[in-house]
């Protein structure tokens, strides 16, 4: 069991390099990941993320597929962009949905001592990767959220090799932040500086 979870460690170290890269090779990583922390978080009883972990298993095969397609379907990488306004209200009303449900189902039909904070890490983990797959920059800000309150519930569980790998997901988020609206801001000048022509 122990290394098991040493080796979804391993991995997710490489997922996390990958991801602060801004490389769309994430992905594969993003799908072996999941499969070996479904079974290390059923083990330990937390129900919430062992479910999120298939979610991200299926958001992975998703996540690929949005990178490899830019919004301009002219087949090239999409692009780092930030989070529309207009979707704000409905990630917040979508975080306190799913919160709320995932909670209830903790409570109801399961052993969890710890389903609030279960279900608050699943709920935002959930927001956090559909706002990756779309290349959005504030995922790194969800995720510095997610990641400390994950230190703090792996610890309780003793999950000990998961809560280095949470912690380091904390600090390296805020440099995957800077290092992503960095990478932004050059792919804006550059398509400002790119001229115009007419085909004819």
């Amino acid at each position: 069991m122990d290394y098991l979870e040493i080796i979804g460690t391993l991995v997710g170290l490489l997922y996390l390099y990958l991801e602060y890269k801004a490389s769309i090779y994430l992905w594969f990583a993003g799908t072996v990941m999941p499969l070996i922390y479904i079974y290390v978080f059923y083990d330990a009883g937390l129900y919430a993320d062992m479910g999120i972990n298939i979610y991200y298993l299926l958001a992975g095969l998703y996540g690929l597929l949005i990178w490899m397609k830019a919004p301009d379907q002219k087949g090239e990488e999409r692009p780092i962009s930030t989070t529309p306004l207009k979707l704000y209200l409905p990630i917040i009303v979508t975080f306190a949905i799913l919160f709320a449900a995932i909670a209830f189902i903790l409570i109801r039909y399961t052993d969890s001592t710890v389903p609030f904070a279960d279900a608050f890490v699943t709920a935002l983990s959930i927001i956090g990767m559909w706002m990756l797959a779309y290349k959005y920059i504030e995922q790194w800000l969800v995720w510095i959220v997610v990641d400390v309150a994950c230190c703090g519930l792996y610890i309780y569980k003793g999950l000990y090799p998961t809560t280095i790998l949470y912690g380091l997901y904390s600090v390296i988020a805020v440099f995957g932040y800077f290092k992503w609206k960095k990478m932004m801001l050059y792919n804006e000048l550059k398509d400002e500086k790119i001229p115009v022509t007419n085909n004819r």
